[in-house]
């Protein structure tokens, strides 16, 4: 079984749960929690949760919010490559989460300052048939730009392959769709949702935006929300697949869950369609439950 090596963030989440419309310059009722969160610490921590082995690569502050993400992780079964940072403090998400949706407010502190040498170590000392998994949130700040740009070069010398997460619409507006397809040309497997999918291949049906984007890597899974999922494969093959129905209480890592879950069969050698499924059930799992890891 593979090893698949996730680069990105670790974070602490601080999920602000709503029932209804959050009204501003008064009081708005909710429940808060506090827990780890991050993209990529998300996608490692429902891969070991699935049974893939999966090692983190990511940075944190010198500090206690820092000590408990790790401790969190690894008591997952994720194999642990964080640095820490001394005088930095730990990221950190304040999530904004209703029944339908969520908004962040992001600082991304130890995030941005992970080192390019030490992600380009952890990928040269990997065992043969390893993957890459690499956030997009790297590659959308200029500070942690250079770890997500070495994360690729590394992974295409020692021969890995590679999937990449698109991460988040707004920040890919931001770096532009040209500039950020031509850093990960080349990839074998590009997930975004239906917004990212927006920016990356322009307004479309996701069919034919996943098609598009297959100029770039060779396998583009859309992620729709509540419409499933669709596959494109360069030779111009695709797949939909629905979303296992349940009900809803929290949508934070529902993404990343199912990111996991496509993954860890996808690289057992299950076909685009069973890979799908496999998503979409780990995707169920995370909406039931607040939070965004298993």
């Amino acid at each position: 079984m593979s090893l698949v090596i996730v680069v990105g963030d670790l974070v602490t989440d601080v999920l602000v749960e709503h029932d209804g419309p959050i009204r501003p310059g008064s009081d708005t009722a909710g429940a808060i929690r506090v827990s780890g969160g991050g993209q990529a610490a998300n996608t490692a921590a429902w891969l070991a949760h699935a049974g893939r082995a999966a090692t983190l690569v990511a940075a944190v502050g010198d500090d206690q919010a820092g000590r408990d993400r790790v401790a969190e992780l690894t008591e997952a079964g994720v194999d642990d490559a964080i640095q820490v940072l001394p005088g930095t403090a730990t990221g950190s998400v304040v999530v904004l989460t209703g029944a339908d949706e969520r908004t962040m407010i992001t600082d991304r502190g130890a995030c941005l300052l992970l080192d390019p040498a030490h992600v380009t170590a952890v990928i040269a000392a990997a065992t043969p048939g390893s993957h890459l998994h690499l956030s997009g949130y790297p590659l959308l700040h200029a500070g942690s730009r250079p770890a997500g740009l070495a994360a690729l070069a590394a992974a295409r010398e020692h021969g890995l392959t590679v999937s990449v997460d698109a991460a988040s619409a707004a920040p890919l507006r931001d770096v532009g769709a040209e500039v950020f397809l031509a850093w990960v040309r080349g990839i074998d497997l590009l997930l975004c949702n239906a917004d990212e999918a927006d920016v990356l291949a322009g307004p479309d049906d996701a069919v034919t935006q996943a098609a598009r984007l297959t100029a770039v890597a060779g396998n583009v899974v859309v992620k729709r929300g509540a419409a499933g999922a669709v596959w494109a494969t360069r030779d111009g093959s695709t797949w939909s697949a629905p979303v296992v129905p349940v009900p809803m209480k929290d949508p934070t890592g529902a993404g990343d869950a199912f990111a996991a879950g496509l993954l860890e069969a996808w690289l057992d050698g299950a076909k685009p369609p069973a890979a799908l499924e496999a998503g979409a059930v780990l995707g169920a799992a995370a909406v039931r439950r607040i939070g965004a890891r298993p």
